[in-house]
């Protein structure tokens, strides 16, 4: 099991009901984390819709999961 620290924007946040939590999981990938996430809490969007960072850099969804990371997935900008 691995505890990473997450920060959550826009729709997520609204959707998470928090703008950041710290998580124990046995995911293994910046992806399969997500889809953890996603189930729990009921996120309507997609992995593929989201940019992802990890430790404040941008990252590669298949990035494996270190203790401590700190992950902010990224939706899409709305407006024009």
């Amino acid at each position: 099991m691995t505890v990473v620290n997450l920060q959550y924007y826009a729709q997520l946040r609204e959707q998470a009901g928090s703008s950041g939590e710290q998580v124990q999981t046995a995911a293994t990938s910046v992806r399969e984390l997500y889809d953890e996430l996603r189930a729990r809490h009921g996120f309507s969007l997609a992995a593929d819709a989201l940019k992802v960072a990890v430790n404040a850099q941008f990252s590669a969804w298949d990035r494996p999961l270190r203790e401590g990371d700190t992950i902010v997935f990224i939706p899409p900008v709305a407006g024009g």
